[in-house]
């Protein structure tokens, strides 16, 4: 007990302001240069290690949040979270890709492109919602990752998830400026610097960069006060999103949705990839699990409820576009705005404009919250300096991870444009969403100790069938459109390897308050979605996305490793310890 006591007492005259080497990398192979070298010449065991070893539910729930040395303050409840849903996803997506997808890859059928999105979306909504109940903590699918998949699955979506909000506060922010310009009736680009720099990285946005310093400002003063201005942000946001879709039908001209597949449903699907984007802010959401008062009964809510609206708005919005104009007349960059003034109503471009505005700010806002939870229990975990990880004390909110993410999100959007921003995101977002589908599916049917080799072995191959036939069935799409043949082999293998599932192996959990109905079916409709988007996409996403994966793993192979290794078997040497301590209370009792 004194030991605990003196622990406490420790930490609390411990100032969050520090910024010794200790604090950045404490761990034993960073002691010294010796020991550096040691670690490295022991990369191969260590990454076996890494490979196969697994956190706990109770780990992740306890021991592991001991590292940001204080608590957040649990203060939200569902209503909360259901308008933080509106305010994390309604912003940049609807207001900016619509426009611009519309006009260079689907054409009217826009709609359907956010009716496919939507339901990939609600299909990885089920996965996030299940984990967020079972693991409430604020590292949301890298969390859930760590249990079912291990460190190294962990650690590339980390690396995705460190990359999705970075690139997604750029976005928005960028976005933020295009409407605002267009607020101020002034010509597109014009408060932005121009430069010499490579076209797409030319347009210098100061604007964007303060927008974001503002947002994260308000986001690490208080949860608490985030959320109340999320709610009246929201609330004017959504009197905008109705006006827009009832003035935008009342204006409708149904000679506008013809062609409606102008380019076809390659175009369809290509668009859809894109404005995935558009949904990707409700994963947010689960990472404040760790101040919801009530998760098993708060995160269904407020995941589900407001998701399933958000998809309903999308439909309507991109229709309402659609039928109020033609689609070669959008304007990419702020296709509400210029709509509505091109049917006469020049008044409705300043509403809009201000409705949108206000939709990227609460996304902004938002994304500031879910982002550095992210980027807290990741520090935790030590895959990033635990340094990272510190909660402050008096505003329970964890400064130094929102400052990290503020100032890289910065750093890009005053440099890259949103169309070179867009499609990265995009595929970074979709492999996220594949790898919770896949964790889900292990969660539910594999149990470490209790499921048998066979059946695990089954499960590996069942679940490598249904990845691989979900990737053919995306390739078969993106090299050939118009073929079938491709599919009589991918379909009927993916349709096989989830009946496999169904059928082979008895499920060896059961989810204590709400579970994904319909498991293997929807998890596995899940992946299969996801892949056939990511493979939709250009291939400069993929060269981008194969770059950035690159750094992440030279990263982990010098320092990511060799940190998660030492902090788990740490974590085990106490654990022994204890044991010893308590056998040797037992021996000398009375």
């Amino acid at each position: 007990m004194g030991s605990l006591e003196k622990l406490s007492d420790e930490i609390q005259t411990r100032t969050y302001w520090r910024w010794s080497k200790q604090d950045f990398y404490p761990e034993e192979s960073f002691k010294n240069r010796n020991n550096y070298l040691s670690a490295l010449s022991q990369t191969g065991s260590r990454f076996k290690d890494r490979l196969l070893s697994r956190s706990a539910d109770s780990f992740e729930l306890g021991e592991l949040r001991k590292q940001s040395e204080n608590e957040m303050k649990r203060c939200l409840n569902w209503w909360d979270l259901v308008w933080f849903g509106f305010g994390s996803v309604i912003g940049a997506g609807i207001f900016v890709l619509t426009g611009q997808e519309a006009h260079n890859h689907a054409g009217p059928a826009i709609v359907l492109s956010y009716m496919a999105s939507g339901l990939s979306a609600m299909l990885s909504v089920f996965c996030y919602t299940e984990f967020a109940i079972e693991i409430p903590v604020a590292g949301g699918s890298f969390a859930y990752l760590r249990v079912e998949l291990g460190d190294f699955a962990a650690f590339i979506t980390a690396g995705n998830i460190l990359l999705e909000s970075i690139v997604g506060g750029a976005a928005v922010a960028r976005a933020w400026t295009s409407y605002f310009t267009n607020l101020l009736d002034r010509p597109s680009n014009s408060l932005r610097i121009h430069s010499n720099l490579k076209e797409g990285f030319n347009l210098l946005d100061p604007i964007a960069v303060l927008v974001l310093a503002i947002a994260s400002t308000i986001a690490m003063i208080s949860t608490r006060k985030t959320s109340y201005l999320n709610w009246i942000a929201s609330a004017i946001n959504t009197i905008v999103i109705l006006f827009v879709i009832i003035a935008g039908f009342a204006h409708a001209d149904t000679a506008n949705l013809t062609p409606f597949l102008p380019y076809g449903a390659e175009g369809v699907f290509r668009a859809a990839a894109i404005v995935y984007f558009a949904y990707g802010g409700f994963d947010n959401i689960a990472t404040m699990a760790e101040e919801t008062k009530n998760p098993s009964r708060d995160i269904p809510l407020g995941l589900l409820g407001s998701m399933s609206i958000i998809t309903v708005i999308y439909c309507l919005m991109a229709l309402s576009l659609s039928m109020m104009q033609k689609y070669t007349n959008i304007d990419p960059d702020a296709a509400y705005s210029v709509a509505f003034q091109r049917v006469g109503m020049k008044w409705a471009k300043y509403l809009v404009a201000l409705g949108a505005l206000k939709g990227m700010t609460t996304v902004l806002l938002v994304g500031a919250l879910g982002q550095a939870r992210y980027t807290t229990h990741i520090a935790r975990a030590h895959m990033i300096p635990p340094w990272f990880a510190l909660v402050h004390p008096k505003t329970g909110t964890p400064i130094n991870a929102t400052l990290m993410i503020t100032i890289c999100s910065a750093s890009i959007a005053f440099f890259s444009s949103l169309d070179v921003l867009a499609s990265l995101l995009s595929l970074s977002t979709l492999f996220i969403f594949m790898m919770m589908a896949v964790a889900l599916l292990v969660r539910r049917y594999y149990v470490r100790g209790v499921t048998p080799k066979a059946n695990l072995l089954k499960l590996i191959i069942l679940l490598l069938v249904i990845i691989g036939s979900s990737m053919g069935t995306s390739a078969c799409w993106g090299l050939n459109p118009k073929g079938w043949v491709g599919y009589t082999i991918t379909l009927p293998c993916w349709f096989l390897g989830t009946l496999g599932i169904s059928v082979l192996l008895p499920k060896q959990r059961i989810p204590k308050v709400w579970g994904v109905p319909l498991v293997p079916w929807l998890p596995s409709l899940s992946i299969a979605t996801n892949l056939f988007l990511m493979g939709s996409l250009g291939y400069e996403a993929f060269v981008r996305f194969g770059i950035c994966t690159g750094v992440m793993l030279i990263y982990y192979v010098f320092f990511g490793l060799h940190a998660t290794y030492d902090m788990a078997h740490q974590q085990e040497k106490q654990e022994l310890s204890k044991i010893d301590e308590d056998a040797s209370a037992r021996n000398e009792g009375p």
